[in-house]
């Protein structure tokens, strides 16, 4: 306190200076090169992919992610890639240009043995009879993992992408014409029914 004259002069409390409270760390998805985080997610899925999921994963803005989607696609068709990245279903996914069918189809010919596996029969049965089904529904079907068997059974030529399940957004698949044909049949209604074959008091397949 300070003397005026002869009036004391007041001086009001310091305040204490304000401390900035730590930033949080980054993730790891999110300090990776964005257009390459957006090429992995895209390579390692079977399904299209929102722009949001993406940009949720990797933890960047939507804009950003959906002008990376842009670029990964004008660099594939500026260097003349192999792959392309397609806007379907609601979601990006990468596909083999057509131009490229005649190799990957010379190489899944190569690797295809003569005969299914019981493991694949029992697939196709479940696609069969309750197609458009997704890889989910079967392997909930089967209570194993069908992945392997599913791509064994698409490079067959047996069966095929249908569309797109609208709730979960996971590709639903159905038999082909080649199908058909290897059974010796027209149409699926000439399967034949599968409820004698299976317990009393169970009419087919339960899927979820």
């Amino acid at each position: 306190m300070q003397m005026r004259g002869s009036e004391p002069v007041e001086h009001a409390p310091e305040e204490p200076a304000l401390i900035d409270a730590p930033e949080e760390p980054a993730s790891a998805a999110a300090q990776l090169p964005i257009v390459g985080a957006v090429e992995s997610i895209l390579f390692v899925t079977d399904k299209p992919v929102s722009a949001i999921s993406v940009a949720t994963a990797i933890e960047h803005p939507l804009g950003q992610v959906q002008a990376a989607l842009h670029s990964l696609q004008q660099r594939l068709d500026d260097t003349d890639s192999a792959l392309e990245l397609r806007e379907v279903g609601g979601g990006w996914r990468l596909y083999v240009r057509a131009d490229f069918d005649p190799a990957v189809s010379a190489y899944v010919g190569q690797e295809t043995s003569p005969r299914l596996s019981q493991a694949a029969l029992e697939t196709l049965a479940v696609i069969a009879y309750k197609q458009p089904i997704s890889r989910g529904q079967v392997a909930a079907v089967r209570a194993v993992n069908v992945d392997s068997v599913v791509r064994t059974l698409l490079n067959r030529g047996l069966i095929q992408e249908a569309d797109i399940d609208p709730d979960t957004g996971a590709t639903r698949f159905e038999t082909t014409p080649q199908f058909l044909s290897a059974l010796g049949i027209n149409e699926l209604s000439d399967l034949p029914p599968v409820s004698p074959l299976l317990p009393d008091g169970q009419e087919g397949f339960d899927v979820p």
